[in-house]
């Protein structure tokens, strides 16, 4: 599927989103006093969004402390190689590990950058191991280790 666009979101379409975004068990009855539309026609635009992958999840936002992973690192992997093959293996790595919170392909001088949240270095180190030292094909890796999070960004901007 190709990506959405940004043309076909109308102004009740961006209005739907910015609800969502806040509160997505916000009734469909309430979005649509909101922006003007009847329940029905929220739902159809909802589904309609759904569908064409411009919601992608609906799901609920956990404090990682909360599930005891109070650690968010971010690591920057350098490939070896970086053949089509060798970057898919990569990428499957990293979707497999569930430590692994967010994983970027990116341009520039590292390949990846990884969002990881663990439960103490201890258990990040054994990651390290198994997932970093142990691929032949990760050159080196940088690890920076939050002290604080400011802002996750857990919403685009709708308008």
């Amino acid at each position: 599927m190709s990506e959405p666009s940004a043309s076909t979101l109308d102004a009740f379409d961006r209005a739907i989103l910015a609800i969502l975004q806040e509160d997505n068990t916000t009734p469909q009855r309430v979005i649509g006093e909101k922006v003007n539309l009847s329940a029905p026609a929220v739902q159809r635009r909802i589904r309609r969004m759904e569908k064409d992958g411009v919601i992608t999840a609906n799901v609920a936002v956990v404090e990682p402390a909360a599930l005891g992973h109070p650690i968010t690192i971010f690591v920057e992997i350098e490939l070896v190689s970086e053949t089509a093959k060798d970057i898919d293996a990569a990428k499957r790595a990293f979707l497999a590990a569930p430590e692994v919170q967010q994983c970027y392909y990116v341009t520039g001088e590292v390949d990846f950058m990884l969002v990881v949240l663990v439960p103490s270095m201890a258990a990040y180190e054994a990651l390290t191991r198994r997932l970093f030292f142990a691929d032949a094909n990760i050159r080196k890796f940088r690890t920076f280790v939050a002290m604080d999070r400011v802002k996750t960004g857990l919403t685009v901007p709708a308008g």
